[in-house]
């Protein structure tokens, strides 16, 4: 479960400093500032552009052209249900049907109580194991909606 820091943006111009001399540095400065954050917030898109002279709008196209961009800090746990044919082929859309109603929030959601951000994965490479998912990173396959709900229930 990964801690963040605050929006600061002198921060995350220290960010943008250390990595605009790497080649391609859009990408890997986003992705620091999602690490550092947990999210890139919009106002680190000027920040961005104008530390790569690029255009707001180049910067807005990758951050929502990635689906593991975030806009909002994640909850404390991530749980990623695979959404891919092989999963789905073996249970995978009433499992995800199941947790999103479990946890009553859709796709990108998080929690009301802040614990579980449900997020879609397109093919997790557990194809064997399917349906799959991740949890905190750690992959689980086979799951049916009794080990879901056991999962769930072990969180803290």
């Amino acid at each position: 479960m990964a801690r963040y820091e605050p929006w600061n943006e002198d921060r995350a111009r220290e960010i943008i400093t250390a990595k605009a001399a790497t080649e391609g540095a859009c990408l890997p400065i986003l992705l620091e500032i999602q690490a550092v954050f947990g999210c890139v917030p919009q106002a680190a898109e000027p920040l961005v552009a104008a530390g790569l002279n690029l255009t707001r709008a180049e910067v807005h196209g990758i951050v929502s052209f990635y689906h593991d961009f975030r806009r909002t800090p994640p909850g404390r746990h991530r749980l990623q249900v695979c959404r891919a044919e092989a999963c789905q082929a073996v249970g995978g859309d009433a499992l995800g049907t199941h947790v999103r109603e479990t946890l009553a929030v859709d796709w990108h959601g998080t929690t009301t109580d802040g614990a579980v951000t449900l997020e879609p994965a397109f093919c997790l490479g557990l194809c064997a194991s399917g349906p799959s998912a991740l949890l905190d990173g750690r992959p689980f396959g086979r799951l049916d909606p009794s080990r879901i709900d056991h999962m769930l229930d072990t969180l803290a």
